[in-house]
């Protein structure tokens, strides 16, 4: 892999689905999966086949239905996990077993109730036995960046001697921040003997609002494998936003100089997807696929985006498969946008009348919050049909 080609490995299939409102149907993984495929993502966690019959099913559909890209399916460090994964992928042109286990002592404690050394030996013995299905072997360390370093360490090595090739260190209740997460992936790749022999991935989860940024600190830090989700869906506050890691990559190859197999005109088709398949919107102002991410309201900069559209875009609609720029007339608009929004509707105003219906608008955006082109064409033919 070239030092600078970033992995992309979407787990939208699997992680995202897990959040409250986003379950999917198998036909519906299917159809998202081809979109993903389309898109252009690397890698597509499918599921954890475990966890119910569904879920196999749906592994195993996808598997058959989804060529170009690596199928993976999650798996505990757990002998019956292992083998439900692995039989799931058989009908795959290529697949990867994904199998994790808790390594901070909070999780060995609280959750698992097990002591180090049985969490390393469950870690070796699980890859090792995934390396009977499959030579692609991911391990990650749930609650790796609260996981005593040393111990990290420990584990990370003992798993790339047993077979694994891709290495994940989650952040997994979203608790660092970026500084901090480049330094965490420097400081074990720097430490573990072996760890020129595995790919590093990061998982970062949004709790703080960090996701995102905590991502491409990771790749400053060596990751070449990042973990992520269409809208940035998943548990709880969700996982870090494919799109504007993508899209972040693309547009400040200055301070990232890192590029994916990502088709960005297939950003903003892949988001719409997601939203018709579980009927759950992204929020207005998200970045990138956002209602209003490439939509103007503000007079200064609709007049700077009529003069030159790089005043206030720092990308174009279309790199990312938006329609187009809009020009929203509300009551912070100026003349200049109402100007072209009529032109737009195919209606050409005298100075006198532009400056009529500019006020009517504002008059009827203070009391309504939308205004639609319908609503703009019945403002001027209000104005031309009062007596002169």
């Amino acid at each position: 892999m070239a030092s600078d080609r970033i992995t992309i490995f979407d787990t939208t299939l699997r992680d995202g689905e897990q959040a409250p409102g986003f379950s999917l149907r198998t036909s519906e993984k299917v159809a998202l999966a081809k979109e993903l495929d389309a898109l252009g993502v690397d890698l597509i966690e499918a599921g954890f086949p475990i966890a119910s019959h569904d879920d196999a099913e749906g592994v195993k559909q996808v598997a058959a239905s989804v060529r170009r890209p690596v199928i993976a399916a999650l798996a505990r460090c757990r002998p019956e996990d292992i083998t439900r994964a692995g039989d799931s992928l058989k009908g795959a042109e290529r697949y990867r077993i994904h199998t994790f286990i808790a390594t901070s002592d909070l999780h060995l404690a609280k959750k698992l109730n097990i002591t180090r050394d049985q969490c390393l030996d469950a870690a070796v013995a699980a890859v090792k036995q995934a390396r009977g299905y499959t030579d692609d072997v991911q391990f990650s360390a749930e609650d790796a960046t609260r996981t005593d370093m040393d111990f990290l360490c420990k584990v990370v090595e003992a798993v790339i001697n047993a077979g694994a090739s891709t290495i994940n260190l989650p952040d997994t209740v979203g608790y660092s921040t970026p500084d901090e997460i480049r330094d965490f992936f420097i400081t074990v790749r720097t430490k573990v003997p072996s760890s020129e022999r595995a790919v590093f991935s990061a998982h970062c989860h949004d709790d703080l609002g960090l996701a995102v940024a905590n991502t491409h600190a990771a790749i400053i830090g060596g990751v070449r494998q990042v973990e992520c989700t269409v809208n940035g869906i998943g548990e709880r506050a969700g996982n870090a936003s494919l799109e504007e890691i993508v899209m972040g990559l693309k547009v400040r190859p200055d301070r990232l100089p890192f590029s994916t197999n990502i088709k960005t005109e297939r950003l903003f088709p892949a988001s719409q997807l997601l939203y018709s398949l579980t009927g759950q919107h992204v929020q207005p102002n998200k970045a990138i696929v956002g209602r209003n991410a490439f939509a103007h309201e503000a007079g200064i900069h609709q007049d700077g985006m009529l003069k030159d559209r790089r005043t206030y875009e720092i990308m174009s609609p279309a790199e990312v498969g938006v329609p187009a720029t809009t020009l929203v007339l509300g009551k912070h608009s100026g003349r200049h946008a109402v100007k072209h929004r009529c032109e737009a509707i195919g209606v050409t105003l005298t100075r006198v009348e532009l400056d009529q219906v500019y006020r009517r608008v504002i008059a009827r955006c203070d009391e309504n919050k939308t205004f639609t082109d319908e609503d703009l064409a019945a403002v001027v033919q209000e104005v031309r049909l009062q007596p002169q």
